[in-house]
């Protein structure tokens, strides 16, 4: 008989969570002006509004903590999180910042200008506030099979490159500072990009003289579904294929808190010591000096740690079966998501669960709000809320797809919170001709507004 699978560690410590009413949750989102990043922690039963510093830490991450060193300048944890960066990466110049849309910001001070063009595939919601809040364009070239949510392919997040090379023909060199490849594709579902693709995107760079930056919160996620699912890669370890992936790359950023699974961090990497040196300015003005950016010494020790535990396959096995198992309890119930299950979250089908609430009124935000009145989960809107204004017209963009996004953080929730979520969707689903009318804004700020929006029922 086959061993059924069981999780690559054991629970040591636990957190209570509580158990709320309709009533309360129904006074509460009310209160919270009907964002859910307005509730308290306290609030929300089952939270899956990100996978960004929510996981739980190893043993040997806090142990290292203890470790850290916090000296000002030429920390020893400085240069711990600077071995782990060029063994698992293969980058050599690095600068650390508190989070990836700081490391964001440092590199894009340093690159773009006015009237640049970005490409790149469906650029996540601070790496397009980077490039609009400095008037320059985020160009999408992801492919167009991302936009349907029941096609399955395996490798949904990939750029299309022939849009890829229109852009790079259509645009002069000076005015695209880089092309930026996320990995995995957030915006587009949690989805995967091949090696192939990433090797096709680099030749494009090297052709038109263009520097090729990889977004890489979820870089080791990446990684897994290239050695499940690409040919000539199922017998190699995951850390091969994260230096092979980092080989075509002249930058990363990173946003530690999610692959490398601590509570704060982040980072920006280069291979160009000439440009390493002309961000350090842009460090030092809004992070700190540069052997400590905006982190603790404590936390790079634990952010080195975790680079090379999110870089193993057993923990990465457990993180992306757990994300699975919730998808298919949502085919066993009807419900429509982005296939195949990303890497790190559930990407719901707002306008397939919800087909009678027009798209002026927040699909995914009403869908979002039902399941938090329904049982106390918390996701977040990856649609019309989060894709802004558009910076010239100011008219509400409507992307292609609607999505809520449930992110599971990594080492926190077990298979039965799993059950729970699913059928809370289920019931919300069930009575779906019930839900007609959303939300209408009526407080917003001009870039990333999602994060502090304020609604009201739609009437």
């Amino acid at each position: 008989m086959e061993l059924p699978f069981a999780e690559s560690y054991k629970i040591k410590m636990v957190e209570t969570i509580r158990r709320s009413t309709r009533e309360e949750r129904q006074q509460w989102i009310k209160e919270a002006k009907f964002n859910l990043f307005n509730l308290k922690s306290d609030q929300v039963f089952i939270d899956l509004i990100t996978d960004s510093g929510t996981g739980a830490m190893s043993d040997k991450q806090w142990s290292a903590m203890m470790l850290g060193d916090e000296s000002y300048a030429g920390a020893r944890s400085y240069y711990v999180m600077k071995e782990a960066i060029k063994n698992i990466l293969g980058f050599d110049y690095f600068l650390p910042t508190h989070q990836g849309r700081a490391a964001e910001n440092v590199l894009f001070s340093t690159l773009i200008k006015e009237g640049d063009i970005l490409p790149g595939n469906s650029h996540f919601d601070t790496t397009k506030g980077h490039i609009e809040f400095r008037k320059a364009t985020a160009l999408d070239c992801t492919i167009d099979e991302a936009a349907d949510t029941q096609l399955e392919i395996p490798f949904k997040g990939n750029v299309d490159p022939e849009k890829l090379e229109k852009a790079l023909q259509q645009y002069p060199v000076e005015k695209i500072p880089c092309v930026v490849l996320t990995v995995t594709n957030n915006t587009a579902g949690g989805q995967p990009v091949s090696m192939r693709n990433i090797r096709e995107v680099s030749a494009l760079c090297q052709k038109y003289g263009v520097r090729l930056l990889i977004d890489s919160a979820r870089f080791a996620e990446n990684a897994y579904f290239i050695k499940m699912r690409e040919e000539g890669y199922a017998d190699k370890t995951i850390k091969e294929i994260v230096r092979e992936m980092f080989s075509y790359a002249d930058m990363m950023t990173m946003s530690s808190k999610k692959d490398a699974i601590v509570n704060m961090g982040g980072f920006v990497a280069f291979k160009e010591e000439s440009l390493w040196q002309k961000a350090q300015m842009f460090c030092i003005m809004n992070e700190g000096f540069i052997t400590y950016g905006g982190m603790s010494g404590r936390d790079m020790n634990a952010l080195a740690q975790g680079l090379d535990e999110g870089t193993e396959f057993d923990y990465l096995d457990t993180r992306i079966r757990q994300v699975a198992y919730l998808g298919a309890k949502l085919d066993e119930y009807g419900i429509a998501y982005q296939r195949p299950a990303g890497g790190h979250a559930i990407f719901v089908d707002a306008k397939k669960v919800l087909p009678n609430v027009p798209k002026e009124e927040f699909i995914a935000q009403t869908l979002g709000i039902e399941l938090y009145l329904e049982a106390g989960i918390r996701g977040v809107e990856v649609g019309a809320i989060l894709a802004d204004r558009d910076p010239v017209t100011r008219e509400n963009r409507y992307p292609a797809l609607e999505l809520f996004r449930l992110a599971i953080p990594r080492r926190t929730y077990t298979n039965n919170h799993m059950d729970v979520i699913a059928a809370a969707l289920k019931n919300v689903a069930d009575r779906n001709q019930e839900i007609t009318r959303g939300y209408h804004i009526t407080k917003e700020l001009p870039i990333m507004r999602h994060f502090t929006i304020e609604l009201e029922v739609a009437r």
